[in-house]
This record gives structure tokens, sequence and C-alpha cells, in this order.
């Protein structure tokens, strides 16, 4: 059974990632955003912040844009699985001997290895305006495990508004609130300069502890319990949103 699951989502993710391939303006329009708002941040307003440390502003904003980068991403899950549902897919594929979860993971894993490529290409551009590091290969590795890990959580959030829009717009629409709320956190500025109310909010909403974590990865130092709260965070988001996400497939296709 497990082999029968494994083989029928490999199937689909690769006619997903085709549909990429031939339009790879995809990876490119979610790169673009993230890339213009770190232009922005580092040239424009940059030299009127202060992070309280001496490392660069590319060096201090890069891990909120990578997580900008992700948020927006998903939000083209949704849109493909709107399409698949509204065009009568997910109908056919019923009808054949398939694993129904593959239809929904198919996607999920499209999703991930298309963010991690827009993810790279950031970097890259973060590399050229002087990002620079010194974590280790395992850091490195800390790095990617946790943007995965994001990724996934917020894709299965994405699967459920792809399942549950009405219209093309509204499948893609639940992602600004995403996009949004690395601004209320540690990603752009120290918290501690916020007002009362608002730094309250930045410091314990998910985004600041998994921010905080990756830029202490990035420069080797302390990630302390950070690592904990961000990790506590994105598998307990993961955990919801993929029951959800199921629940409301299984209404779907009943």
């Amino acid at each position: 059974m497990t082999t029968h699951v494994l083989a029928d989502t490999s199937v689909l993710t690769g006619r997903s990632l085709r549909h990429i391939l031939r339009s790879p303006d995809t990876i490119i329009t979610t790169a673009v955003t993230p890339i213009a708002l770190m232009l922005l941040f580092v040239y424009v307003f940059g030299g009127a912040i202060t992070t309280g440390s001496d490392e660069s502003y590319v060096n201090y904003l890069l891990p909120g844009i990578l997580l900008i980068t992700i948020a927006s991403g998903v939000a083209y899950t949704a849109y493909r699985l709107f399409l698949d549902m509204q065009g009568g897919i997910f109908e056919r594929f019923q009808s054949m001997p398939i694993a129904r979860s593959s239809v929904l993971w198919a996607h999920v894993l499209t999703s991930l290895v298309a963010n991690l490529v827009a993810v790279a290409v950031v970097i890259g551009v973060a590399v050229i305006m002087g990002f620079r590091s010194g974590a280790s290969v395992a850091a490195w590795l800390a790095v990617a495990a946790i943007l995965i890990l994001f990724t996934l959580a917020l894709t299965w959030i994405a699967v459920i508004a792809g399942l549950s829009a009405k219209t093309i717009d509204g499948a893609s629409a639940f992602s600004y609130p995403l996009i949004f709320l690395p601004f209320i956190s540690s990603a752009f500025v120290p918290t501690d300069s916020m007002p009362g109310p608002v730094a309250w909010f930045a410091e314990n909403q998910p985004v600041t502890s998994v921010v905080n974590t990756i830029r202490a990865l990035f420069t080797e130092g302390p990630v302390g319990g950070d690592i904990w709260i961000a990790l506590a965070w994105l598998v307990g988001i993961l955990v919801v949103a993929y029951a959800f996400a199921i629940a409301g497939y299984r209404r779907k296709i009943s």
C-alpha cells in the first residue's frame, strides 16, 4: 500500500512539476516581490534603521525576506489546486486506481520544490547585495530544515484555501495576511522599538521565533529557546492544517 501511494504521488508530482517547467514565470513572480522588498529596505530605508548590531542590514533582514518568499509562493498551490478542482481533474482521478491522498501530496511536494528554488534565487541576489555568512554546513542544513518545515506548514494551509475557495481570486487571497505577518515581527526591526501592544504581538507570533532562529544560525550565534518555540509553532500549524485539509478533501470527494 505504501509503495502504491509513493508511486502515485511520484507520478502526479512529476505532472505538476512539468506544468511549472512549462511556465517558469511562477517561480520568477514568486521571487520578484521579495527581491524588490529587499532592494527597497536595504538601499532606501536601510540607512535609517537601527538594528542594534554590527551586521549589515541585508544580513539582518534576509531571514524575513525568505519567509515572505515562501508565503508568496504557496499562493500558487491554492491557485493550481482550485483549477484542478474546477477542471474536473479530481473526478477523473477518482475513477482511476490511484491513492486518493497522492493528489494532495503531489501539490504539496511541487510547492516545496518550487519554493526552495525561489528561496535559492533570493539568497543568490542577497549574496550579490553583500550578504555574507560564516555559518557551518550543519547550520545551513538546519536553516534548510526550518524553511522546509515552514513551507510544508503554509502549503497545507494553501491546500485548505484551494479546496474551500469559491473563486480563483479567493484561492490565492489567503496568502496576503501571511505575507504581511513578517512586517509585524523582528524581521525588519527589533521588536523593542515598537509600541507596547504591537511589540507584544510581534514577540509572541510564530514568525519572530523563526526569524530569530534563522538569523542566529546564519551568524553562528546562540539560538536559545527560539528554535524550540519556532519548531513548536511550525509543527503545530502543520498538524492542524494537515488535519483540516484532509477532512476538507474527503468532504469534497465523498
